[in-house]
């Protein structure tokens, strides 16, 4: 029963007129009639890709060029596929072969084609979210950031839907695989709620993006740094000590965070808190402290740095000295360079800086006896 098949190998109907002569030739020979179809097969996939590319290279050539150029390849690619695709079934029902041997056969290549096509449909949401990421116009929620999360959701869809295919392909029923993989989602939902937990946690950072890849953040429990990596489970951050901090991704989406990257730009401000003794010259103090933060390289002139008096405080009139500098990493450095420029321009116009002195009143009543003070030295025997 499962021994060779007679095959019809008469002209099929869409086939030319003037090439049902050379089909009835060749069906005496059916490997050799196989052979040329498979030929004519490979040839007609390698003129509708040249077509493909030619043409729509030709229309498309005017914006994101190399994306639409990525497309074109991976679609024209794709049908030359599925006609070597159509050739080898056409091929393979002119053999004599039993009818189990072609059913697999077909089967297998079948199965072949799905995984190529969710190969490229992979292929093409990733360029096709690119696309979107440049039109900054009409898709603005495509961005940078957020193309990891739109990518991860529609690998998930592609290769649903692909496995699918295959299952049905091989006339497997899905129903009981999809009841035994919601019996098993639950177990493991409950198994690993902690790490579906920091998934979802990932999936809502990427997509509103309190902080980004190089930002500088200070978190609610103290520690401050480079963010190094965003990922899916976890955040990286680098502190100041070259020490990197693993953040699960639940934790960090709950807590309060200061991003000293934000804002309207990169720039970050520093304060640079001096005092000054009472009876100095005000005004030569703002001028000495303005230009000891204009001689610095890496302050900003733009804004420009700028004085304000803040106080009267117990022992000193108290000014800040507010600049910008590029990147918030470059505080540390910057701040020590100007409390060490101020201390010696300070020095250099005889501006006093001052410290906390008490003066001691004793008052001595009538008949006392007077106050005596008793030094105790330390015993070194």
């Amino acid at each position: 029963m499962n021994g060779p098949v007679e095959n019809n190998l008469n002209a099929p109907d869409w086939l030319p007129s003037w090439l049902e002569n050379i089909w009835n030739l060749l069906s005496t020979f059916p490997i050799l009639l196989a052979l040329v179809i498979i030929g004519v097969g490979l040839c007609l996939a390698i003129v509708i890709r040249w077509f493909v590319l030619f043409w729509g290279l030709k229309l498309t050539s005017r914006t994101n060029a190399d994306l639409v150029a990525k497309l074109l390849r991976l679609g024209a690619g794709l049908a030359a596929v599925v006609v070597v695709y159509i050739s080898l079934v056409t091929a393979l029902h002119t053999l004599p072969l039993s009818h189990f041997t072609i059913t697999v056969t077909i089967r297998i290549l079948l199965s072949i084609l799905v995984l190529q096509l969710i190969r490229a449909a992979l292929k093409a949401s990733t360029i096709g979210l690119e696309m979107l990421g440049r039109i900054r116009n009409r898709f603005a929620i495509v961005e940078e950031r957020t193309i990891p999360l739109f990518d991860l959701m529609l690998t998930v869809i592609i290769v649903a839907i692909g496995s699918y295919a295959l299952l049905q392909v091989w006339n497997i029923d899905a129903t009981a695989w999809l009841a035994s993989a919601g019996v098993i989602g639950i177990a493991v939902g409950f198994a690993a709620r902690d790490t579906l937990a920091n998934l979802f946690a990932g999936f809502f950072i990427i997509a509103d993006a309190p902080y980004k890849h190089g930002d500088y953040v200070v978190l609610d429990s103290g520690e401050r740094g480079e963010i190094t990596k965003v990922g899916i489970r976890s955040t990286r951050l680098l502190t100041r000590d070259d020490v990197e901090i693993t953040i699960p991704n639940s934790v960090i989406a709950n807590a309060k965070i200061l991003n000293e990257s934000g804002g309207r730009w990169v720039k970050y401000r520093i304060r640079i808190k001096v005092g000054v003794a009472y009876g100095s010259d005000l005004d030569q103090v703002i001028k000495v402290l303005q230009s000891v933060a204009e001689q610095q390289t890496k302050v900003c002139h733009n804004p420009p740095p700028r004085v304000r008096m803040r106080g009267f405080g117990d022992s000193s009139l108290d000014f800040e000295l507010l600049c910008w500098i590029e990147h918030p990493v470059d505080r540390g450095v910057i701040s020590h360079k100007l409390y060490m420029a101020i201390y010696k321009a300070f020095a250099e116009h005889e501006i006093e800086i001052p410290f906390p002195q008490r003066d001691l009143w004793i008052k001595k009543q009538p008949g006392s006896s007077p106050f005596k003070v008793l030094v105790k030295k330390p015993d070194h025997n």
